[in-house]
């Protein structure tokens, strides 16, 4: 049972970071893609970066790249986003989902992940 609980999110001024972390349980982490996706409101959810657990391979939106660096630990079985240069428009509530695929069809098909695959979310709100 995929089970993902994300971390992190929180308040911040424009020009400012966060990290964000998914702790994952609960399924075999290595063979898995993990993707950082955010809705925000009245939008469609919409994939912002995406990592193959096996070899480490990444696909960013073209939003954030620059901005956004996503990393992973397996040992952890966990995943970060590094988010730098944070604008008000990055403002969302952002997930973690996970997924046997490449990290672009991940980030892109998000209408492929399954209900049950997706983490509660955490709000990032920027704001001066």
């Amino acid at each position: 049972q995929v089970q993902l609980v994300e971390s992190g999110g929180g308040l911040v001024q424009p020009g400012g970071s966060l990290r964000l972390s998914c702790a994952a349980s609960g399924f075999a982490f290595d063979y898995y893609t993990i993707g950082w996706f955010r809705q925000a409101p009245g939008k469609g959810r919409e994939g912002v970066s995406c990592i193959r657990s096996s070899d480490g391979s990444t696909y960013y939106d073209d939003s954030v790249k620059g901005r956004f660096t996503i990393s992973r630990d397996n040992a952890r079985k966990t995943v970060y986003l590094q988010m730098n240069s944070l604008a008000p428009e990055d403002t969302a509530v952002y997930y973690c989902a996970a997924r046997i695929t490449t990290p672009l069809a991940m980030c892109e098909m998000t209408y492929a992940i399954q209900p049950g695959s997706w983490g509660q979310g955490t709000q990032v709100t920027v704001s001066s």
